[in-house]
């Protein structure tokens, strides 16, 4: 079944009844505990229409996309509507433990976090960009699932959203606040991304590739190092104060800088050798990032 066709899950109800659980407490959200799932399903890929977060242990069989997990201890992850989850083909390890947190988007309708929850990057990460958590961290993160789940099994009345929204949020802040710390605190990992990026931007601007592909995308400098566009940028911008598409000017400055102090080359050379068709672009941004034209640059040299 490990090529079969995901299995869209459009419901709650229709999530519980797969999983081989009782029918939910809520329509529209549902915390369900992780032990015994392996006995309960052998669908081993689903598309979720709804924000998933869960909290893993022993997850060293579950795949999202072409990344594996291959962490044993508590680590939480986040999909948003449409991601693919999927595992092995002989099904879910039997020594997983944790929860999931499921939340129809009809669930936020109405509310500030239908739209803020799209601020939260990591529910683009992809799974192998997943945030490790201390003990002390998980036991807080415990915390507030339980109070999600005390709220909706109690008899709902007209308080019970707006508190169950305000736990969701105090939940995704500090999810966010943790992947901050990782950033910083993963050094040796990170950094190691960051030496990547450096030798593989050197690598395409001194090659042919700039003229027959032009600047490279932040697609493609996700793509060669195997990390998810949002992931790096957030690592980045954490890091260096710079996402992306800004690390890829500053090289392509670095590079004309060279270019128009150490050689009689035009301008216009020196823009397509760079990758621009159009001179007036390379001279907009080379201005926007050095506050003078490449003319007035190259004139400081002589």
């Amino acid at each position: 079944m490990g090529n079969s066709k995901p299995y869209r899950l459009q419901s709650i109800t229709e999530l519980h009844r797969v999983a081989g659980y009782a029918k939910p407490q809520h329509p529209l959200i549902s915390i369900l505990n992780l032990e015994g799932l392996a006995n309960n399903t052998d669908i081993t890929s689903v598309i979720f229409d709804f924000y998933v977060v869960s909290m893993k242990r022993g997850c060293d069989k579950l795949f999202y996309g072409q990344q594996k997990y291959d962490f044993d201890e508590g680590i939480m992850a986040f999909l948003s509507p449409g991601q693919v989850l999927r595992g092995e083909e002989n099904g879910v390890p039997i020594n997983l433990s944790g929860w999931m947190l499921f939340i129809h988007p009809d669930f936020l309708w109405g509310t500030a976090l239908a739209g803020k929850i799209k601020k939260y990057e990591y529910f683009n990460y992809s799974t192998s960009e997943a945030l490790f958590l201390s003990d002390k961290e998980e036991t807080l993160i415990n915390g507030i699932v339980e109070n999600i789940k005390f709220e909706y099994q109690a008899n709902i009345d007209k308080f019970s959203q707006d508190i169950i929204i305000s736990h969701l949020e105090t939940l995704l802040n500090y999810s966010e606040r943790f992947y901050q710390r990782q950033f910083i605190t993963r050094k040796k990992t990170n950094h190691q991304i960051l030496d990547r990026l450096e030798v593989l931007l050197s690598d395409y601007f001194n090659s042919n590739d700039l003229v027959s592909k032009g600047l490279p995308t932040v697609q493609y400098i996700s793509d060669h190092l195997n990390v998810s566009p949002t992931y790096l940028r957030s690592l980045l911008k954490t890091l260096t104060g710079l996402n992306t598409q800004q690390h890829i000017h500053e090289k392509l400055i670095e590079k004309a800088k060279e270019k128009l102090s150490t050689t009689d080359l035009t301008v216009s050379e020196i823009a397509y050798e760079l990758g621009f068709e159009h001179l007036q672009s390379f001279s907009k941004l080379f201005k926007e990032k050095t506050s003078q034209s490449p003319l007035a640059f190259r004139a400081g040299f002589n």
